[in-house]
């Protein structure tokens, strides 16, 4: 009579614990079907601006056997690019100086003293200037310096060219912002139209990183061109009803 007793026990166990069981299962259930429903959307905007501001290193070089022969030519190609840059329109304000220099080869701690020329000079102006279109101009106006003697320093096509900047590009980014956010509302408008929903309000969103490529588009050096091309892909997270 005892044995009996003692197996009801386990089967009220077993039975207790499927009936809690079945009611964690459906709270479970109910939860998800009241969970907040949402979709996650990627906006895609671009603008096309163009650069407010260039900064233009012009560098000239000399070499020679004799110091003051040197500095003497590096002078005068210094006159030259001045002259030269007061005649395409550019201010004092515009143009920066930098000094000159003047390297003695066979004075250097490493190498040898088998040197063709024993001394290597340089200078630079340096024309920094918000007229971007006037910098470019100048850029392909150097042929009279290059006529005149004066050796242009730079590593693309005998001289450096200018490096257009976008300054004010605080003043765009709303209006690149803005345009990704309804390219991402059009994507989410028409997910929850598919799946027989409503768009609901904005939960979350995430800038992403704001590109600056050249102005066709590619991940060439932008500071080349005058045109920009700004690009962001932003992230936004709607609520659905």
């Amino acid at each position: 009579m005892a044995d009996g007793r003692v197996g009801v026990f386990p089967a009220l166990l077993l039975a207790g614990a499927l009936a809690f069981a079945g009611w964690s299962v459906g709270k479970g259930l109910e939860a998800f079907r009241s969970a907040d429903r949402s979709v996650t959307v990627k906006g895609l905007a671009e603008l096309d601006v163009k650069s407010d501001f260039a900064s233009w290193a012009l560098g000239f070089r000399r070499a020679g056997n004799e110091f003051d022969q040197v500095q003497l030519a590096l002078t005068a190609d210094r006159e030259k690019v001045l002259g030269f840059l007061h005649e395409q329109g550019f201010t004092a304000e515009e143009i920066e100086v930098r000094p000159l220099q003047v390297q003695d080869l066979l004075a250097r701690e490493w190498g040898g003293n088998d040197v063709a020329l024993r001394f290597n000079g340089q200078g630079q102006v340096v024309v920094k200037s918000t007229r971007v279109d006037l910098v470019a101009e100048a850029a392909n106006q150097v042929d009279p310096l290059i006529q005149a003697g004066v050796q242009l320093a730079g590593s693309n096509a005998g001289f450096s060219g200018p490096r257009f900047q976008l300054r004010g590009f605080n003043d765009v980014k709303p209006q690149l912002l803005e345009e990704a956010t309804l390219s991402a509302r059009e994507q989410a408008k028409k997910f929850a139209a598919d799946a027989g929903a409503t768009l609901g309000p904005l939960k979350n969103a995430n800038q992403g990183v704001i590109r600056v490529l050249d102005d066709d588009g590619s991940d060439m050096d932008s500071s080349s061109t005058i045109g920009k091309r700004l690009r962001v892909v932003s992230t936004f997270e709607f609520a659905l009803r």
